[in-house]
């Protein structure tokens, strides 16, 4: 008999066993996928977009009068990540937590930037969703964000700049970050959303009685994925609420009204996330009770029909005794009055149990 493969499981925390602090370990996925960076330089009046072909190029930006969006996309490659680090006088903790994909959501205050990591969350084509951490580093006319592939939330920013509208233009570096984080937390309730019809749809499958074979397994699969989500946005309100109620000089008191209403964005996020966790828990108690209801009714119907043909049982003992004198043995007609008998018993226990609404 073989035996069953066994899934092995990814150790991250391995990785780091024994390195010195401010090592740079990744601790994603591997790919062969180049390193992407992208420009955004910009004024009130003037924007310059561009693909930057190394890392080298990103120095050129950091005392500029304009402000900078740097965004980076692949953690993987470490030597690039290092040389940005002392372009822009990085701590070796920071870019040993830009490149550590198990982080948690934190925020770190330095004399000349911020050092925030977050969650960005989607769902891929297959339904499953997608956890991907992004870092930024607020400077005095810069930020740079860091992920670990490419493919993100920011389009919406990206349009707002080219297109001049609005006041991101016109604002500083501080309202770009708060533009960066506004586009993450919003697409916190497309995920809520999703999350919400997926437990409606098999609420709604659970009391209509159309439980399906692995209804338990999907139960489970969205528990888990309320807890992941759980774990990726919780910490975002400590880090904003840090915002808002902070005096660090790169955040302008104009902007902490923004910064406001993400966190009020972010406790309604986190009310509906504790209202469908506790509707798993609920749906998983309906589901235990749908299966306990329906072993309680072939109980019902083994029962039922034991208690019908004890009685006939009992008569078809009596006369398959093998004693020579039996009254009725000598009747010619006994075995069709037995018969009968028999049939009048089923038939009024079948009455009797109609009556007290037993079937």
């Amino acid at each position: 008999m073989k035996k069953k493969p066994v899934k092995k499981r990814t150790h991250n925390y391995k990785k780091h066993a024994g390195k010195a602090p401010g090592t740079l370990v990744y601790t994603g996925v591997k790919t062969e996928k180049k390193l992407k960076i992208e420009s955004f330089d910009y004024t009130k009046d003037s924007l310059v977009e561009k693909a930057l072909t190394n890392i080298e190029e990103a120095q050129t930006f950091k005392d500029t009068s304009s402000v900078t969006w740097i965004n980076i996309d692949g953690l993987n490659a470490i030597d690039e990540i290092e040389n940005i680090g002392k372009q822009y006088n990085l701590h070796p903790l920071v870019l040993e937590d830009i490149v550590n994909t198990t982080q948690r959501p934190k925020i770190d205050e330095y004399e000349d930037y911020l050092f925030i990591v977050l969650k960005m969350l989607y769902y891929d084509q297959d339904e499953k969703i997608i956890i991907e951490q992004v870092s930024f580093i607020l400077g005095k006319n810069y930020v740079l964000s860091f992920q670990e592939a490419e493919g993100d939330v920011f389009d919406n920013v990206r349009d707002r700049l080219r297109a001049g509208n609005g006041r991101i233009r016109g604002l500083q570096s501080d309202y770009l970050l708060y533009a960066l984080i506004d586009a993450v937390v919003d697409h916190y309730f497309s995920i809520i959303e999703t999350l919400g019809n997926k437990i409606e749809d098999l609420e709604t499958d659970l009391f209509a009685g159309n439980s399906r074979e692995n209804i338990n397994i999907e139960v489970q699969q969205l528990k888990r994925e309320i807890l992941k989500v759980r774990r990726a946005i919780f910490p975002l309100r400590e880090i904003i609420n840090r915002v808002e109620k902070g005096e660090h000089e790169l955040i302008f008191q104009r902007t902490l009204t923004y910064y406001r209403d993400i966190y009020d964005h972010l406790i309604q996020v986190s009310e509906n996330i504790d209202i469908y966790r506790e509707m798993i828990w609920s749906l998983m108690d309906m589901y235990m009770t749908t299966i306990s209801n329906k072993m309680n009714e072939v109980m019902k119907v083994l029962t039922i029909m034991s208690s019908i043909f004890i009685p006939l049982t009992f008569l078809a003992g009596i006369y398959g005794m093998n004693f020579t004198y039996i009254p009725e043995l000598q009747y010619r007609n006994g075995y069709f009055i037995l018969l009968g008998v028999m049939l009048v018993i089923f038939i009024a226990l079948l009455i009797y149990f109609k009556r007290k609404k037993w079937l």
